[in-house]
């Protein structure tokens, strides 16, 4: 009996984990994302209409060059071309170069508190994309 109850409960437990996987998979729509984190940001930095429309118009604009940049990778990949040192600089060169961008443009959009706390939140992530990677990396030498 008690093997029976072991045996369902790994099968329940096998079958909950292929089910998130799935659902993880799914991606949104590069609109969608946009408007979710128009929204996050204005539940954080407290946005007028204003604010909102100007920088929507930022991240869908934002969104279309990374999509041309990943489709281009992609396919670069599938041909088994690596990038290049130069072409390795250039890409985060012009990474940085974007980002300064984003920053100079969130700054005149922005009021001077929500600019600040918005450059807090930016380092959080920043933060803590650091430590998945560090995560995933000590995973992959434990294996």
């Amino acid at each position: 009996m008690k093997k029976l109850i072991l045996a369902i409960a790994l099968v329940a437990t096998t079958l909950t984990f292929a089910q998130d996987r799935k659902a993880r998979g799914e991606k949104l729509t590069p609109e969608q994302q946009t408007e979710l984190q128009v929204k996050r940001m204005t539940l954080e930095l407290d946005l007028d209409e204003k604010q909102q429309q100007e920088i929507k118009t930022i991240l869908v604009e934002q969104s279309k060059k990374r999509e041309t940049k990943v489709a281009a990778m992609k396919a670069k990949k599938e041909k088994g071309e690596k990038p290049t040192a130069d072409e390795k600089f250039a890409m985060k060169n012009e990474m940085l170069d974007n980002q300064i961008e984003m920053k100079a443009k969130m700054k005149k959009i922005l009021k001077p508190e929500q600019y600040t706390k918005w450059e807090e939140k930016q380092a959080d992530r920043k933060e803590n994309r650091k430590e998945r990677i560090e995560k995933k990396v000590e995973k992959r030498s434990a294996k």
